[in-house]
C-alpha cells in the first residue's frame, strides 16, 4: 500500500486502500451522501471487502446497485455476521443494502413516476436510492401516455412534489407530459424498453432532451440510481429552504 494508514486502515486522506478498491471514508462528510458502490463488474469477495471497509470505518447503511441475485447471495455468505444479518437485497431494482433503510427526514417526498410495468427495474432503483437518502417517496407505476387518464388522476401527487423521477422508453413521452403538470424540477430517466427503432432508449433519451416542457433534465438511460440522488438532493435543499423559513 502507497498510503500510511491508521484506526485499522483508514487514511488520513479519507479512504481504505485495499488494493483494488480505496472506499471513501469521508464522502458523506464532503457531499452529505455516504459512499454506493456500484455492484456490476465487481467480484463478490471484492463487494464484501468494500462493504467490510466502510462500515469498519463508520458508516452506518450502504447501498449497492446493479447486484444481480445470485452474486447477491455470494456477498451475503461472505459478509461478517453483523453485516450479514444486516443485508436486504431486491430483486426488482437489483439493489442491496446493509444497515437497513432510514426514517424519510420529512413530510416532503420524491414523486416517481414510471410509464410502464417494464420500466420497473429502472423506477424501483430509484424510488429506493430517494429512499436510501433519507427521502419520502410516492410511487405511480404504470402511468404511461397511452393511458393518460392514469396519470391524470394522479396530479395532486405530482403537484406537491418536492422533484419528480419521470421514467419511460419507448418514445419518452411521459417526461413531456410531467413537466407540464409540475410546479417542481422534473428528472426524465429515458430506458432501453422498447422496439427496434428505440435503438436500446436512444428515441427516448433524445425525445427526453428536445422537451418542450421548461424544468426538465435528463439523466443517462437506465440510470434510475442517478436520478434517484438528484431527486433526494432537491427534496433535502426543498427541506433546508423552508427549515430557514421558519
Amino acid at each position: 500500500m502507497s498510503e500510511e494508514t491508521i484506526d485499522g486502515g483508514v487514511s488520513p486522506q479519507g479512504y481504505v486502500d485495499l488494493g483494488y478498491a480505496k472506499p471513501d471514508t469521508q464522502r458523506e462528510e464532503r457531499t452529505g451522501v455516504a459512499e454506493v458502490i456500484y455492484g456490476a463488474g465487481k467480484t463478490a469477495d471484492q463487494i464484501a471487502g468494500i462493504v467490510g471497509a466502510l462500515r469498519g470505518a463508520g458508516q452506518e447503511r450502504v447501498l449497492i446497485t446493479r447486484l444481480d441475485a445470485d452474486k447477491a447471495s455470494e456477498v451475503q455468505g461472505l459478509l461478517a455476521n453483523r453485516d450479514a444479518e444486516e443485508f436486504e437485497y431486491r430483486d426488482t431494482p437489483r439493489i442491496a443494502i446493509v444497515g437497513g433503510l432510514p426514517e424519510p427526514d420529512g413530510d416532503a417526498y420524491v414523486c416517481i413516476a414510471c410509464a410502464g410495468t417494464s420500466d420497473l427495474p429502472v423506477a424501483e432503483e430509484a424510488a429506493v436510492t430517494a429512499e436510501m437518502l433519507g427521502s419520502r417517496t410516492v410511487r405511480l407505476y404504470d402511468v404511461g401516455v397511452a393511458g393518460i387518464h392514469r396519470l391524470l388522476s394522479h396530479a395532486d401527487d405530482i403537484a406537491g412534489a418536492s422533484s419528480v423521477v419521470a421514467v419511460a422508453g419507448m418514445e419518452g413521452a411521459l417526461a413531456s407530459v410531467v413537466g407540464g403538470m409540475a410546479k417542481c424540477p422534473v428528472i426524465a430517466v429515458p430506458t432501453s424498453v422498447g422496439y427496434g427503432a428505440s435503438l436500446g432508449g436512444i428515441a427516448a433519451l433524445l425525445s427526453m432532451l428536445n422537451s418542450c416542457a421548461s424544468g426538465v433534465s435528463v439523466v443517462n438511460i437506465d440510470n434510475g440510481f442517478g436520478a434517484g440522488y438528484q431527486a433526494a438532493l432537491i427534496d433535502h435543499a426543498c427541506k433546508r429552504a423552508a427549515e430557514r423559513r421558519g
